[in-house]
């Protein structure tokens, strides 16, 4: 998710020497202590080596397969505009004919093709971002597009909840202000079902107001995990814990946010890690999969941030930091988030190509399950990824990641054992994939490339992914 001057792709061509190597190590299972680092290899991992397009868009493996469920400018919402620009974070949910996906749109500026400002759907008329959906037949074919939000800001990335909805983030902090009628920086809620239910959008303001990537929610305690995309300083990871009395279910967040003290209900925290001798800064101080940080949580003192960005709100020894904390994804009893980058220039202690944690709220601490190696050679396709984002848990196993990095853009699966391997390959451009997750069944799974705009519906022989040789 690219909203910055800087894009992240410029970023990580800018950027860095050495390293733990070019792929990951470590397990994506609960890890006693601290594991090898394993060198690159061929692709033998996963699915097999990926066969070339001649369509030129996507390389899969053997007997995969892709449709084009939607392109920017091309295809057509069933109100006659254009399938806007930028398809991010997308969930996807189960349906009588198919599945529903709610697809964000990262559009924060002079993108081509805005989120149509349908009567109704539109939270700010001088925003342009929002969410369309599409629902899909079970043989991966469109049925429907159309708008569910407008009049949002940068829709990032989000999350889906256990009660069947989504949780769009916009990644900002733009105030009210020239074309901006309102304060952005908020997360909303889209039912993918029911178009109704979201008319006159609401911002969920008692998650803050702050650059937001991607939610993960408890489906136990309905706690919400929150990632922030952020630098000078970098971004937190922060914990909603539902007030008292709280009923979960479709519309109980909008209904909490619309009470007179729905601003602060519940209570906001940010991520601190503690470690045997002390204070943990920054995420990028782990190095080796394995290491686990002891977590507390420090209150938000303005989750508005009428005056201060939240971020800044506390000093370098209250909270632990993190440059570029993207994706998250609820799986496997935790929160699993992503951080894609560090660099020492932004403050990061050590540097890498992207980091996979997994928060565990029933023994309160946080594991490195992955982590990637500073990556020296991106123009090259030698099993060598950075800049990991968005991210879904696998059903076969593992995860799945979208690169945005530098130089070749892939779907990048773990498995469970840790091993990386190449899912997709853009055969298009370097445009970072975005959007990857699978179909209630497990058939399919969805992903996005953003530029120019393609949402794809994979399918092929699934099954849990090799994990090469040893």
């Amino acid at each position: 998710m690219t909203s910055s001057p800087l894009s992240r792709r410029s970023l990580l061509r800018g950027g860095a020497a050495g390293g733990l190597g070019i792929v990951v190590a470590g397990s994506l299972d609960a890890i006693a202590g601290p594991a090898a680092a394993r060198p690159a290899c061929r692709p033998a991992a996963g699915y097999g080596e990926l066969v070339p397009d001649p369509a030129g868009l996507l390389a899969l493996p053997p007997g995969f397969s892709y449709t084009v469920l939607a392109q920017a400018g091309v295809t057509l919402l069933e109100s006659g505009q254009p399938t806007p620009s930028d398809a991010d974070g997308t969930g996807c949910f189960r349906s009588p004919r198919g599945s529903v996906l709610v697809n964000n749109h990262e559009i924060g500026g002079d993108e081509p093709y805005p989120v149509p400002a349908l009567a109704g759907l539109v939270y700010d008329p001088g925003a342009r971002g929002g969410t369309t959906t599409i629902e899909v037949d079970r043989h991966g074919r469109r049925l429907r597009e159309y708008v569910s939000v407008a009049g949002t800001h940068n829709n990032c990335a989000g999350g889906i909840t256990p009660w069947g909805t989504w949780l769009t983030c916009e990644e900002t902090e733009q105030r009210a202000g020239g074309r901006y009628l309102k304060d952005h920086g908020y997360v909303f809620e889209v039912d993918p079902h029911d178009r109704a239910a979201n008319l006159d959008p609401v911002p969920l303001t008692f998650l803050g107001r702050y650059s937001h990537e991607a939610v993960a929610v408890d489906p136990y305690t309905h706690s919400i995990y929150l990632t922030e995309d952020a630098g000078g300083p970098n971004g937190l990871f922060f914990r909603w814990t539902p007030p008292s009395g709280f009923r979960a279910g479709k519309g109980a967040l909008r209904a909490l946010a619309q009470r007179p003290d729905g601003g602060t209900a519940g209570s906001l925290a940010a991520m601190r890690c503690v470690r045997d001798d002390g204070h943990v800064a920054d995420l990028s101080e782990a190095a080796t999969p394995g290491t686990r940080y002891r977590v507390e949580w420090v209150e938000v003192p303005d989750r508005d941030a009428r005056t201060v960005s939240v971020r800044k709100q506390f000093t370098d020894a209250e909270v632990t930091r993190s440059r570029k904390l993207e994706g998250a994804w609820w799986g496997d009893g935790g929160a699993y988030f992503v951080a894609s980058f560090a660099r020492h220039d932004d403050g990061s202690a050590h540097e890498h190509d992207g980091q996979v944690w997994c928060y565990d709220p029933r023994r309160q601490t946080v594991t490195l399950k992955t982590i990637f190696g500073v990556n020296t050679d991106p123009e090259a396709d030698h099993g060598n990824y950075d800049g990991p984002d968005n991210i879904t848990v696998s059903p076969y196993g593992g995860v799945i990641l979208a690169e945005d990095g530098a130089g070749v853009s892939h779907l990048v699966g773990v498995t469970e054992q840790g091993r990386a391997y190449p899912l997709a390959r853009n055969e298009l451009n370097d445009s970072e994939f975005t959007g990857p997750t699978f179909s209630a069944d497990g058939r399919t799974l969805f992903a996005n490339i953003q530029s120019p705009g393609y949402v794809f519906a994979i399918t092929g022989p699934w099954g849990r992914p090799g994990n090469g040789h040893r």
